[in-house]
């Protein structure tokens, strides 16, 4: 039975089972609620996945670095030295107890001043893969928070694998000092590397500013922070590299928690101020300068 014709001049019914104009925006908006709600771990995962292209490199000198430190500095260089140089409650202490967790934080800034330069540079002018997200769902302040989860992952795993070696090494007092020293490098790491995002965030081309950080910032507070020498064996107008230095500040900490170095509890506190207040003041201005320039 053939069907019977429409009668003239009636409008055909729509058909149910094809979208309509609403019908399409509404699904595209429904995909960009999910990428909207969770896109700092979507550039988080992106971020990690990138580190994969080069792993070995950061298995490497997260296991490699501290072994080869503390075999030529902790245990080497101490040979050398006639006058103890690290001080616990029960007197002097091994010197590479001392220079132990002064190595884990500077191993931890290191991370930060890899991953806040370069990577930052790329994702704006070399790949522009920032650009890429902030034209998605994604929102701009989500594309830095996710930079910023994938590299404190970093810095964890190089802080936890330096703190595992410290320990084999028999380079820690107190065996309680393993759960606080990862968090105290990663705390030193973000105070140091936040700061430098916000700065990196703002250049537009790379003219030779990250080697000049590299050489005229990260070498000498690496050198004058106590990091091989109590800072109070530096000539007074040495002395404010390391106020201002979150390795010093970081090494510090490291160290009243490793062999209870003796520190006045006021100065405990002042350590962890300036690390904290780095990295939060960090995190805000390079944040807004991040998020101003991918909605410029």
């Amino acid at each position: 039975m053939t069907a019977s014709p429409a009668p003239a001049g009636a409008t055909p019914s729509a058909d149910l089972t094809t979208p309509g104009p609403d019908d399409a925006t509404a699904a595209a908006l429904a995909g960009g609620v999910r990428p909207r709600r969770l896109g700092t771990l979507y550039v988080a995962e992106h971020n990690l996945r990138s580190m994969r292209s080069y792993g070995w490199t950061i298995v490497m000198t997260g296991i490699g670095n501290p072994v080869m430190y503390l075999l030529g500095i902790g245990l080497g260089l101490a040979s050398f030295l006639d006058v103890p140089v690290g001080f616990g409650p029960d007197g002097p202490v091994p010197y590479v107890w001392f220079v132990a967790p002064a190595l884990l934080a500077t191993a931890v800034v290191t991370v930060g001043t890899e991953e806040f330069t370069y990577t930052v540079m790329g994702g704006f002018r070399w790949r522009r893969v920032f650009w890429a997200m902030n034209s998605s769902p994604v929102a701009p302040g989500q594309v830095v928070g996710g930079l910023v989860l994938a590299v404190a992952a970093r810095m964890i795993f190089v802080s936890v694998a330096y703190t595992l070696v410290v320990a084999l090494f028999g380079a820690v007092g107190d065996l309680r000092a393993l759960l606080l020293l990862p968090l105290i490098g990663v705390l030193g790491g973000l105070a140091f590397g936040l700061p430098l995002l916000a700065y990196s965030a703002s250049l537009t081309q790379d003219s030779g500013q990250f080697a000049a950080v590299q050489r005229f910032v990260f070498t000498p507070m690496f050198l004058f922070s106590g990091t091989f020498y109590p800072l109070d064996t530096l000539p007074t107008w040495l002395h404010w590299i390391g106020w201002i230095s979150p390795i010093w500040h970081a090494s510090e900490l490291g160290r009243a928690a490793s062999f209870g170095q003796a520190t006045p509890g006021w100065l405990l506190c002042v350590h962890v101020l300036v690390l904290v207040a780095l990295a939060v003041g960090g995190w805000f201005v390079g944040r807004r300068v991040f998020v101003g320039r991918l909605r410029g």
